[in-house]
């Protein structure tokens, strides 16, 4: 598949760049609050304008500050996307007009290569007649007229962007070959990994990732919070000459509910529960220097209702304590907390050196295929009726329950249906007696194993 044009926003805090963004990807992917600074992260989608399909980049306010605090941190990501886009679009805030700020942005981006449009955002009516009329002064081409919240200005965006995607995608059709004839679709494998990275605030998840993908692509520090959005990273890992795509997504840190009390915490905790739901596999991160919490048995629970696959790293593995009897402790604390799943693998790692990275991955790869594996009728019912005769089902009030046979339903996680009679007055002892019979027999170890019971509806069953 070819690329796609990349597109940055650029911005002093609080001019509406995720306003835009979310417009422009048609959902809302970036957080959005009254308060500046909510975007911390570069955070890309796939952008689409009246027909044009781009990547779109939004990234964090640009501020004036050292380099070694967190704004400073933070610009230098905006910087760098600058750097990497083929295209960026400065915005102002055309009620407040043109300030300071806005000025020493402009100075540093006609310093770069990368072509600038400007938009005069919030200028619905005529209340940023004034700033559009000051931005002018910012030495750029004809600034654009825009309401990101309303979708005013869209077609002269469009009509400033077109020019700079159909050159790119020109290029892009010439540099890539032709598809070969005659290809077909059979095993098709699966799509890329998706592999997210939960935890409480400040267990490493970001800095875990950076050393991942051999870059400074999150914001990392020794402030705990600094990731609100749920930011996915395309990356490419290389294991014996194989090369598998991973879409990691990096997540905001989850407190205790009590603990949450402001909007953008609730936010971002809401996006990182929305990067569980579309993850194939999750890594728990826990801080090997504070052991395992209440709330990481919290989080397991959470990612296991969700009905995705697990693992629980152990981070910083590096500089903890008593490692071998703390390992111990949290396999242990995990069977007794997690009982409805068995098996959850658990790795120590170091998102500092790198410590374990490759086995976490492979790990990851493992339970991706057990999640996804089906069974074939056949072989599932050899095993059922083995399982049932070996502990048949109890007779409650000396009823006998039959149970005929049984098929799986879907994967993603494994689900399956039995059929038979009387199945409503089964006790769940013996629900989890199939269950884990399945996870030792067919091997669905360490995943979310659902299983349902359908009475026939045959009146002679009886």
């Amino acid at each position: 598949m070819s690329r796609l044009a990349t597109i940055a926003i650029v911005g002093r805090p609080n001019v509406g760049k995720s306003t835009l963004f979310n417009r422009l990807v048609g959902k809302r992917l970036a957080l959005v609050d009254d308060q500046p600074g909510v975007t911390r992260d570069r955070r890309e989608g796939d952008g689409k304008l009246l027909g044009l399909e781009f990547r779109i980049v939004d990234t964090a306010g640009f501020e004036d500050y050292d380099a070694a605090t967190l704004p400073g941190r933070m610009r230098v990501q905006t910087e760098k996307a600058v750097r990497e886009a083929d295209a960026a679009l400065f915005m102002i805030d055309g009620r407040a007009g043109v300030t300071p700020l806005d000025e020493e942005i402009a100075r540093w981006l006609r310093s770069e290569d990368t072509p600038i449009i400007l938009l005069v955002n919030k200028a619905e009516g005529k209340q940023g007649e004034n700033g559009l009329m000051e931005s002018y002064s910012l030495g750029f081409d004809n600034p654009i007229a825009l309401s990101a919240e309303h979708g005013e200005g869209v077609v002269d965006l469009f009509d400033a962007l077109r020019p700079i995607v159909e050159a790119f995608d020109a290029a892009e059709a010439e540099a890539s070959p032709p598809p070969v004839e005659g290809e077909d679709d059979e095993d098709v494998p699966l799509g890329p990994m998706k592999l997210a990275i939960v935890g409480r605030p400040n267990a490493g998840k970001s800095t875990l990732i950076n050393r991942m993908i051999g870059e400074d692509r999150l914001i990392t520090g020794p402030e705990a919070g600094i990731t609100r959005d749920s930011i996915r990273v395309d990356w490419q890992w290389e294991k014996d000459g194989e090369v598998h795509e991973i879409q990691l997504f990096d997540t905001a840190g989850m407190r205790k509910r009590a603990k949450v009390v402001e909007k953008l915490e609730k936010l971002s905790v809401a996006d990182a529960l929305h990067a569980v739901d579309f993850a194939e596999v999750v890594v728990l991160l826990l801080d090997a220097t504070k052991g395992l919490e209440a709330q990481d048995l919290h989080i397991a629970d959470k990612v296991l209702q969700e009905g995705r696959a697990l693992i629980v790293a152990l981070n910083k593995w590096d500089v903890a304590e008593n490692p071998s009897s703390l390992f111990n402790g949290v396999r242990g604390a995990l069977e007794d907390g997690l009982s409805q799943v068995k098996g959850v693998p658990v790795l120590s790692i170091s998102g500092a050196t790198g410590k374990g990275i490759d086995t976490l991955v492979r790990v990851a790869f493992e339970q991706r295929a057990i999640w996804t594996n089906r069974v074939s009728t056949a072989k599932l019912n050899r095993w059922f009726e083995n399982a049932v005769e070996t502990n048949p089902p109890p007779a409650p009030g000396g009823k006998r329950i039959k149970l005929r046979y049984i098929t799986q339903a879907r994967t993603r996680p494994p689900t399956f249906v039995v059929f038979g009679t009387r199945t409503d007055s089964l006790p769940g002892s013996y629900t989890r007696y199939l269950v884990n019979g399945m996870r030792k027999e067919l091997g669905f170890q360490g995943v979310p194993v659902r299983l349902n019971f359908r009475n026939s509806r045959n009146p002679y069953d009886e």
